[in-house]
């Protein structure tokens, strides 16, 4: 096991060996703890990275720069283990149903992200079968072959791709994703760096020509929480998650306008979990606790940390 474990404002600190399977052992049994008092029969989290090791391994390298490229911020990952520990590890804390988020950088990487996804998701049958896309030549035939080959969700990332979600070669594909009603988690929100084509607009021009494609945009939009909701409120398939928000790590840099708390709780239908398990600079059971502590209620969270996403994928 990987003797790397990150400090957290929950109390966790770098212990390695047996020590940090101990911790392990008790984070665990908090995160149960939580979905426990609420009666739940576990979590659904919409928003976990399982990849290609080595791809896992440059996005952890990346995020151990950040603390070299802006200046006071760092983003230990807490959850530096080998895959078989990670899945371990999140079917100990309850976690009945997660995702492969995983997405491409540049083209001619979405199909082989897919052909590595197919084969996760048919020996982990825990893991929602995730894709991705990327707009380039051939985009729709790739996507349609994933739809046919059981993809559950879609993962796209704008600002990691740089590129126009309103493409003109993505518009058959959302298309295609819309009447199949397979959800596509979209990272869109212009944190933690603004890109060329993130923010409300861009996804607002895609959603006009799809009204009934299912974006869950991650992050709940962060910064743009409020222009996002205000697209959640206008389009009755958009969703949100909750990855990294409200988080003592996210208030920081990013902090929720506490105002816009109640057009949250009217929406709590089509909010969803998600964490960003394992690249995360502070535990897991830290994004439970922050939900909590919101104060919107006991159903709320019911229908966010379990129900809201066991009713989208039909679990």
């Amino acid at each position: 096991m990987d003797d790397t474990r990150a400090a957290s404002g929950d109390g966790n600190a770098d212990v390695g060996g047996e020590a940090g399977e101990v911790a392990e052992a008790a984070e665990a049994a908090e995160v149960r703890r939580f979905w426990t008092r609420l009666g739940l029969p576990g979590l659904v989290d919409v928003h976990t990275h399982f990849m290609p090791e080595r791809v896992l391994r440059k996005v952890w390298a990346y995020f151990d720069a950040v603390g070299a490229v802006a200046e006071g911020v760092e983003w230990p990952i807490t959850y530096r283990l080998e895959e078989d520990e990670r899945l371990a590890l999140i079917r100990e804390f309850g976690v009945r149903a997660f995702t492969a988020m995983l997405y491409p950088h540049k083209a001619g990487m979405a199909q082989w992200l897919n052909q590595w996804a197919t084969d996760f998701a048919s020996r982990t049958p825990d893991c929602l079968h995730t894709s991705t896309l990327f707009p380039e030549p051939g985009v729709e035939a790739y996507v349609r072959e994933a739809v046919e080959s059981g993809a559950r969700v879609f993962k796209a990332h704008v600002q990691v791709g740089a590129y126009d979600p309103a493409d003109e070669l993505l518009d058959p594909v959302w298309g295609l994703l819309a009447e199949a009603g397979i959800p596509v988690v979209i990272h869109c929100g212009s944190g933690p760096a603004p890109g060329k084509h993130t923010g409300p607009e861009p996804i607002g021009r895609v959603l006009a020509r799809h009204p009934r494609l299912r974006l869950i945009v991650a992050h709940l939009g962060m910064p743009e929480y409020e222009e996002f909701l205000d697209l959640a409120e206008r389009y009755e398939e958009v969703r949100l998650d909750t990855t990294m928000a409200f988080t003592d790590f996210a208030e920081r840099i990013t902090p929720f306008p506490r105002p816009a708390l109640p057009r949250l709780a009217d929406l709590g239908d089509r909010v969803l979990l998600g964490s960003d398990f394992p690249n995360i600079p502070y535990p897991y059971v830290h994004q439970l606790h922050v939900l909590e502590r919101l104060g919107l209620g006991d159903d709320w969270l019911r229908a966010v940390c379990h129900d809201n996403g066991a009713r989208l994928f039909g679990l």
